[in-house]
């Protein structure tokens, strides 16, 4: 069996191991280390645990992430009726400043705008209404006002990876300018590349992370 079969039963394992993934009706390839997913699933929570699910496979080097999600006749919901539910989840959410987010609903497909301080707080906010009953789709167009003084951000960052189990401190390099972060270098999973830009993202006065990490 060649390395690209193994590592498509790998994460073939992985996503019927997943609770949250029915996995009957996504299909799997891989080529060199880049996986890519294909099928339908019945939420757009689920198609986001299926690539969460993969990307946590040992020598997994990206995911390509193409599956349709498929509401079931019975739990279909008008934009109306989603917009509403988003409206509501989001002013519960202690996550989220109050106010902050504005939604958008069309055809299923739910946009976020607004303005908040933290990156966190935009993901926040993505998760909540991501698992919503009806929704397909969600494009985080939230967009983060810097509050802090950003003259240090990449010394930062950078001690805060090298303090990090996961990197090695010569093979991740830092850049930023005026919030703006750009990594490079290598690491050694595709989970090590999204947790070194999670791990920007949590800098204060962060506002956008490019991530040019290379799987090796």
């Amino acid at each position: 069996m060649s390395n690209d079969d193994q590592l498509q039963q790998v994460v073939l394992a992985e996503l019927k191991w997943e609770p949250s993934i029915t996995a009957a009706h996504i299909g799997v390839t891989a080529e060199n280390g880049t996986v890519t997913l294909t099928g339908h699933v019945q939420s757009y929570g689920q198609k986001n645990a299926a690539e969460l699910a993969t990307g946590r496979v040992k020598g997994v080097k990206a995911v390509a992430e193409e599956i349709e999600v498929r509401l079931p006749f019975e739990i279909k919901r008008d934009d109306a009726d989603i917009a509403a539910a988003a409206v509501n989840r989001l002013a519960w959410d202690t996550g989220t400043p109050r106010d902050s987010v504005q939604v958008k609903v069309e055809k299923g497909w739910l946009t976020l705008t607004g303005q908040v301080i933290w990156h966190f707080q935009k993901e926040a906010a993505e998760r909540e209404v991501r698992s919503l009953m009806g929704v397909l789709g969600v494009s985080n167009q939230i967009t983060i006002k810097p509050h802090v003084d950003t003259a240090n951000l990449s010394d930062d960052i950078q001690h805060a990876l090298h303090r990090s189990v996961f990197f090695d401190a010569e093979e991740v390099h830092v850049t930023a300018q005026d919030g703006r972060v750009k990594l490079t270098g290598t690491v050694g999973s595709w989970l090590e590349r999204q947790t070194a830009a999670s791990t920007a993202w949590a800098a204060p006065g962060a506002t956008s992370v490019e991530n040019d990490l290379i799987v090796v």
